[in-house]
């Protein structure tokens, strides 16, 4: 802006004025430093749309045409059956019914079994490890410390600590006085009480590290206002805690139903889907007869079946959590 001998205001050719002024300076500024062009945001999108693409969309789209094939990569011709191999998984005089649907029983099983100790307990171990206390970041290094290890390390390791025969579990069980012959993966409910203990012990660390990122962007005043009215820790944990991690809580209810159900590496590891066949679940009967015998039509179409019901599960989950927020 310049002023005139009489005092008034002129805006100046390439500046930036007000909404009705010269936009000239402004565009130079939108377009060419600091915003970038509008190819910005699909240049940064790109390598992740080129992995997507490559290693989730064509894969899916591959894996459905196989499902309507009779697809044994090992022979030439592979004819085309529809829906057959989807309507065999209904059929209770298929071959393929009663193994699919033993595993299905079978990841439910794990899933209701799981899902609740790995949403609470994590919950209640962010809301402690939040809190300021001396040696608060070891702690936190080690309950995170076994997500980083591999299934196959925690699969080997537990399935020795928890052998009936000569387990380290049963032997610290027998110098305390205790039963010590507990077929940890021989027997039932044993063999499923193993499965979700070890699985609560390898990743709980994961979801109480997403809990205190939540519990971070929820003010300290609120606390502090809950207190000078007198409100006792639970009615803060209830008002306050819970409402501000809502967000969070249906992000990780929802990432943990969706990893319960594909549970592989610790069944197919610790009990090897004993005993009998109780905990081999829907993951292990789709790996095994696509992968074993050759039959990868019929267990694409399994797959996608599981998938169908996980997303229907999701999807009342995410349902009923936003109703609430």
């Amino acid at each position: 802006m310049s002023a005139t001998t009489d005092g008034a205001l002129r805006p100046v050719p390439g500046r930036v004025t007000g909404r009705g002024g010269p936009r000239r300076g402004g565009d130079a500024l939108r377009f060419g430093g600091v915003h970038g062009s509008r190819a910005t945001p699909y240049a940064f999108l790109l390598p992740y749309l080129v992995l997507f693409v490559t290693f989730v969309a064509v894969p899916a789209v591959y894996g459905l045409w196989i499902s309507l094939h009779d697809w044994d990569f090992l022979l030439e011709g592979k004819p085309f059956v529809g829906l057959d191999n989807y309507t065999a998984l209904f059929d209770p005089g298929s071959v393929q019914f009663q193994p699919f649907w033993n595993g299905m029983r079978a990841t439910a099983i794990f899933t209701v079994a799981s899902v609740p100790f790995l949403v609470v307990i994590p919950l209640g171990l962010a809301v402690l490890l939040h809190r300021h206390f001396p040696g608060r970041t070891f702690f936190r290094a080690v309950f995170f410390a076994p997500y980083v290890l591999g299934v196959a390390v925690i699969g080997l390791m537990w399935r020795y600590l928890l052998d009936p025969s000569f387990g380290a579990v049963n032997g610290l069980l027998g110098l305390l006085g205790l039963p010590s012959d507990i077929p940890w993966t021989t027997g039932q409910p044993w063999a499923w009480i193993s499965l979700v203990a070890v699985t609560v012990w390898w990743t709980i660390g994961f979801n109480a590290v997403i809990y205190l990122a939540g519990l971070g962007d929820i003010g300290t005043e609120q606390y502090e206002a809950a207190s000078l009215d007198g409100a006792s820790a639970w009615q803060q944990f209830r008002y306050i805690t819970v409402p501000g991690l809502r967000p969070v809580l249906l992000f990780v209810v929802t990432m943990t139903v969706l990893a319960s159900a594909n549970m592989f590496g610790q069944s197919y590891l610790i009990t090897q889907g004993g005993p009998g066949d109780s905990t081999r679940t829907a993951i292990i009967a789709i790996t095994e007869l696509g992968l074993s015998q050759y039959r990868m039509g019929q267990a694409a179409a399994m797959s996608y079946l599981l998938a169908v019901f996980l997303a229907i599960v999701s999807l009342i989950n995410f349902r009923l959590l936003k109703e609430r927020s």
